[in-house]
């Protein structure tokens, strides 16, 4: 088994490699995270390392206590203020950084890291598989807390991989990579052909 911290390291190295890659045009292409382009996306990503604490609270306040709120706020001056380069350069700078999200553990790193990515890579169409003992470490972390947190009604289906050996729920089929699953457990809308069953629409953006 890979150790956590280990995987954190190698998906944000694999991140940056995958964005130093990107055509400049992409960067303005639209995310799998509703009204982020990729700038915004990475600027959210590297958002832990470069807010202080007491600025994160004082952009809480000024949220009215929604971190969605801030989060939006945050992401879009990032992107403005800073280049595609420059972001990755904070990317790299951070590999082994040891931020946590509250609550959350080395596992909720690694989590924010790999679907994150998913946003990025799914919405772009690019072939990129998450390392399955770094899929196996996220997906071990699944509860129905998660669910309630995205918003996510699974009630009478089961999720279930076509290529780990991993289900989740009980109900009706609704098959898929454990990426593209996990992605559902997020509260995602995919592409259409990502995923197979009778409730697959419900989980599918419109072509």
């Amino acid at each position: 088994m890979t150790d956590i911290r280990t995987a954190v390291t190698g998906e944000r190295a694999d991140l940056a490699v995958l964005l130093e890659e990107l055509p400049a045009a992409d960067w303005d292409r639209p995310t799998l995270c509703e009204g982020w382009r990729v700038r915004e996306l990475v600027a959210h990503i590297v958002m832990p390392y470069r807010m202080s604490t007491a600025s994160f609270l004082l952009g809480m306040v000024k949220a009215r206590g929604r971190f969605d709120r801030l989060a939006d706020r945050y992401a879009r001056s990032e992107a403005a203020a800073l280049s595609p380069g420059e972001l990755i350069e904070i990317l790299r700078q951070n590999l082994e950084n040891p931020w946590k999200p509250p609550g959350g553990g080395d596992q909720g790193a690694l989590s924010h890291d790999v679907i994150h990515g998913l946003d990025l890579t799914v919405a772009l169409g690019i072939d990129r598989q998450v390392p399955a003992e770094r899929m196996r470490l996220v997906l071990d972390g699944t509860s129905p807390r998660q669910l309630k947190y995205f918003g996510v009604d699974l009630t009478g289906i089961q999720l279930r991989a076509t290529d780990l050996d991993w289900t989740y729920g009980a109900g009706e089929p609704l098959t898929g990579t454990a990426q593209h699953l996990l992605l559902v457990l997020c509260g995602r809308l995919l592409p259409p052909g990502h995923l197979t069953g009778p409730t697959a629409n419900r989980f599918t953006r419109a072509a």
